[in-house]
């Protein structure tokens, strides 16, 4: 996320004070990982300034995703029956679908090494700038910059 508001978005919202993210509720960016909500809380509010509001879709629900539902399906049209057997090939293919709506994609290979099993201590966690929404307040929440 941080990236993607330093090379993309930082530039053409200038004037962003806050940012608004849709994710699915499991994996690295699920509404239980603390080290989502520690790494939003460092990297995006306190660096950049930003009230990052995150709204999770219930499990089983990406469907929802605008991103899942309109993107995805036009990768996997532009790469249809091609062996994927590179992250080159991969990223061309995703590097080159347009929609019909004009949207082109960008992509990039992160190749930074993350630790496994790392976890966020209850006195660290506690200090994270987390304000629950008051409707479905475990799946939604907000993080304000503590500068």
């Amino acid at each position: 996320m941080a990236r993607w508001w330093q090379d993309y978005s930082q530039k053409r919202y200038s004037e962003a004070k806050e940012i608004l993210i849709l994710a699915d509720s499991g994996g690295s960016n699920g509404n239980r990982t603390r080290m989502w909500k520690l790494k939003l809380q460092e990297i995006m509010c306190n660096k950049y300034g930003l009230k990052v509001t995150v709204c999770h879709y219930p499990s089983g629900a990406s469907k929802w995703n605008p991103v899942e539902h309109h993107l995805f399906n036009e990768i996997s049209k532009n790469w249809q029956g091609t062996p994927l057997i590179s992250f080159e090939t991969v990223l061309k293919y995703i590097r080159t679908t347009k929609t019909k709506a004009g949207l082109k994609v960008n992509a990039r290979i992160v190749k930074k090494q993350y630790k496994k099993g790392l976890t966020v201590p209850d006195d660290i966690f506690k200090n994270i700038n987390l304000q629950p929404h008051k409707t479905f307040h475990e799946k939604n929440y907000s993080l304000i910059s503590d500068c």
